[in-house]
């Protein structure tokens, strides 16, 4: 049916063409100067001059008339002899040309038949393409879908998942189901129509979808949200209902919608809540999960790093039944997840992938394929067929801090700053015990602005932070500022990053967490990750300008107290703060073992 009505719209389009060809072909053969308008122009002396072209097939021809004024007309007509004679009759000697034989197949039917013959090479490439079913016809077609099925080459298994045990086991019975579904529904098992994995960006959530169905060995069709929204209204529900289709044709079989957040946000959000075609398209969506029978065998698979603005119609039961968090992985995970991306890069006898592990508390999977990378790149530059433990290390503050500026000129002066700046940051996180130790402090600029930089050595993965932990994370922020001006007597603008940060912490521990006695355990955030112009535009604020006003004398009480209490382990160990920034000053970078030697 789909066939038969592409081939009418062509046949019409070709007819259409053609018509409009020779419509043309004979406007431009129609008189645009009549007999009658040349005898009353002669009889007024308008005319000048007359060539007359006569034609092959005689008596037929046509006059070109030349006017006192210059203008040109052109006069066609059927006998040529009888318009001669009218000529001299009113004085004029015509100039009569040599009969020009013109080839009327060249001149008249040639661009007609060579629009035919394009016109049918179109519709015939096109009635192949559609009837071949593959990627040119979906390219043909804005409501194919554009889904990517996989169906075996180049699979990857759950073996090749490093540091997601626990994510990897909830997806064991997925596996189980789609190899044997019969075992879950002969007891009455219903098993999830959808999964939907959330985490942060780089988690392995795309990685862990393919693994499922190259362990379940299913068809695998891959989309991305944004592939289904066109500007074209319609457009994104009917690749929706296509997707689905072809699912259900190669079903058993997995669905994956990467970065799902696209298609699947909040409805009734945008300006004045109107329904817009990323509306219709969620709406399809939503009726082709929830239209699954038990035994099809269709899984949706589906990843986002923004489950907060989800439809709360697709996290429901019967559509999204099962939510598996991705997170970033703790130390035995990072360390798998080196191992796996070390396979290919031949290491140096001093690299510890264990003690790379620990030091990189807080990255993401691909955060560790990127260090590696980085110091597979620094070792290829130093004409090295081996990656070394330093390496790593300067890949490490690559992609933490970022590229050093060595070539930066800046000034002795500036440079004392930097140092002691950055030396007051190190002796907090060497004296305080819930945020150091220091792995590396520099005074090289780097790539994203900062003069200088003090990186930590996180000793342990934390699942939450505590009131205290929270006030020294202020304190070491503050640390650059205090040196400065004990040492100076004067501030710079160096600390305004340290100093936003500080604020950042210590406004969160007032009206997020409730770390305060004079406000109490009461939420006064508002929330500012709201991203829903359309709903948020007039959100009143959840409390009053009263508790606002101790709010933020709050926030400063807390700021003070860190402030005060830094500046004295900073004065006790100001003997330490001179030499740090007199090393700093003939090395300009020095490493935790250095400066820990100091004290």
């Amino acid at each position: 049916m789909k066939q038969k009505g592409i081939n009418q719209y062509l046949v019409i389009i070709i007819v259409l063409l053609l018509g409009l060809i020779l419509l043309n072909t004979f406007q431009n053969r129609e008189d645009d100067y009549t007999r009658a308008g040349l005898i009353q122009d002669m009889e007024a002396g308008r005319v000048r001059e007359v060539l007359i072209h006569p034609n092959g097939e005689a008596p037929t021809g046509y006059l070109e008339i030349t006017f006192t004024t210059g203008e040109e007309k052109t006069l066609y007509a059927t006998d040529i002899t009888e318009l001669e004679a009218l000529v001299r009759a009113h004085g004029i000697e015509p100039q009569v040309l040599d009969i020009q034989r013109e080839n009327w197949f060249l001149t008249d039917m040639l661009p007609i038949l060579v629009v035919v013959i394009a016109g049918v090479f179109i519709f015939v490439m096109m009635s192949a393409q559609s009837s071949n079913g593959g990627g040119n016809s979906k390219m043909m077609n804005f409501g194919k879908s554009r889904a990517r099925l996989s169906m075996g080459e180049g699979r990857i298994t759950l073996k090749d998942v490093a540091g997601l045990q626990e994510e990897k086991e909830e997806l064991e019975e997925i596996i189980d189901f789609l190899k044997d579904p019969g075992k879950f529904t002969r007891v009455g098992a219903r098993i999830p129509k959808g999964v939907l994995l959330e985490g942060p960006p780089g988690t392995g959530k795309t990685l862990l979808a393919k693994a499922v169905a190259g362990e379940a060995n299913v068809p695998f069709f891959s989309i991305s949200g944004s592939d289904f929204v066109e500007m074209f209204v319609g457009v994104g529900a009917s690749r929706v209902r296509d997707l689905f289709l072809d699912a259900k044709k190669h079903a058993p079989c997995i669905v994956f919608i990467d970065e799902i957040d696209a298609v699947a946000r909040r409805r009734g959000t945008g300006m004045g809540g109107g329904h817009d075609e990323r509306e219709q398209t969620l709406n399809q969506l939503l009726v082709e999960m929830d239209g699954f029978g038990v035994n099809e065998g269709i899984i949706v698979m589906a990843a986002t790093n923004r489950v907060d603005i989800l439809d709360p119609a697709i996290l429901r039961p019967g559509r999204f039944d099962r939510k598996i968090a991705v997170n970033t992985p703790d130390v035995g995970g990072r360390e798998e997840i080196l191992k796996v991306h070390a396979k290919n890069k031949p290491l140096g006898d001093d690299v510890n992938l264990r003690q790379i592990a620990q030091t990189t508390a807080g990255f993401t999977g691909a955060d560790l394929e990127n260090l590696l990378n980085e110091a597979a790149i620094n070792a290829a530059k130093d004409g090295r067929a081996y990656v070394e433990q330093e390496d790593i290390k300067k890949s490490f503050v690559k992609v933490g801090i970022g590229t050093e500026k060595k070539s930066r000129i800046i000034s002795d002066e500036e440079k004392k700053i930097t140092a002691y700046h950055e030396a007051g940051h190190a002796i907090l996180f060497h004296v305080l015990p819930n945020v150091g130790p220091v792995y590396t402090v520099s005074i090289i600029p780097t790539g994203s602005g900062a003069a200088g930089y003090t990186m930590p050595l996180p000793e342990k993965d934390e699942m939450f932070l505590t009131k205290g932990k929270m006030k020294q994370d202020i304190m070491v922020s503050l640390g650059g500022r205090i040196a400065e001006e004990i040492i100076f007597d004067d501030i710079t603008t160096g600390a305004s990053s340290d100093i936003k940060k500080a604020t950042k912490v210590a406004r969160k521990m007032v009206t997020r967490f409730g770390m305060s006695e004079n406000i109490g355990v009461i939420n006064y955030d508002d929330d500012g990750d709201e991203v829903f112009i359309g709903r948020d535009l007039a959100h009143p604020r959840s409390h009053s300008e009263a508790v606002a006003g101790e709010i933020d004398k709050e926030v400063k009480s807390i700021i003070d107290e860190c402030y005060t209490k830094a500046k004295e382990i900073i004065l006790e160990n100001e003997g330490v703060l001179h030499k740090a920034a007199a090393l700093l000053l003939q090395k300009e970078k020095i490493t935790g073992e250095e400066f820990a030697a100091l004290f």
